[in-house]
């Protein structure tokens, strides 16, 4: 349970303005969706793939790093990192069963013949969506256990794109989508209280200090 003396605490800390930008854009975000990269070799990918989430209001963002163990490129994000929750994963099992656990469907993005195209796609169950490289695709394991397959149509030569430029793509389409049904996709009211208490964190300077000095004279 979010301690919402704290939380009111913090947020006098910062101005209306910011606090009314918190409220408009936490309407807009979602867990219906959640987003999955595995392995990204160049991290720049996976930051604009975060950057994508924050644009388009997924609160998510799963990174599996198997091989390559980089950090986030905080150029790249822009700050998107302090308002997109990253899950992070050793292996490809331990994701895809925690999400699978949470209830979501695997979806594997690929460009096969097969797949579902973007606009076909049933929006109405929780989804979680997988981004392979552009290179070598998603990892067999992922695409033996998905529930799903999807697609971006495409009527070039050219039989792929660039990780973050499907994954802005998808997102944005199956969002709006989302935006526009009548399905129940908004974060939950305990949800809500628990990123306005991340996001007034991230927000003020020296935190720690305030912080200690807070719980000092409110003990629990």
């Amino acid at each position: 349970m979010i301690d919402l003396k704290y939380l009111e605490f913090l947020e006098n800390i910062l101005t209306d303005n910011r606090k009314e930008k918190f409220l408009k854009v936490l309407e807009n975000r979602t867990n219906h969706f959640t987003i999955a990269v595995e392995d990204i070799f160049q991290m720049h990918n996976t930051s604009a793939v975060m950057r994508s989430c924050e644009v388009f209001g997924i609160q998510e963002l799963n990174v599996i790093e198997q091989r390559y163990g980089k950090s986030i490129d905080k150029e790249i994000a822009m700050g998107a990192q302090k308002w997109v929750d990253i899950n992070t994963y050793d292996s490809i099992t331990d994701c895809v069963d925690t999400l699978k656990n949470k209830g979501y469907q695997i979806i594997a993005t690929t460009p096969h013949d097969n797949d579902c195209l973007m606009d076909d796609f049933d929006i109405t169950k929780p989804s979680a969506l997988f981004f392979g490289t552009e290179r070598d695709g998603l990892s067999e394991e992922i695409l033996q256990r998905a529930d799903g397959f999807l697609k971006i149509p495409m009527v070039g030569f050219t039989e792929s794109l660039n990780i973050s430029v499907s994954a802005a793509i998808i997102i944005q389409n199956l969002t709006n989508r989302l935006r526009n049904s009548s399905i129940d996709w908004h974060l939950s009211e305990e949800e809500i209280l628990v990123k306005r208490l991340a996001w007034a964190k991230n927000s003020i300077k020296d935190i720690k200090r305030i912080e200690a000095r807070y719980f000092e004279e409110n003990p629990r």
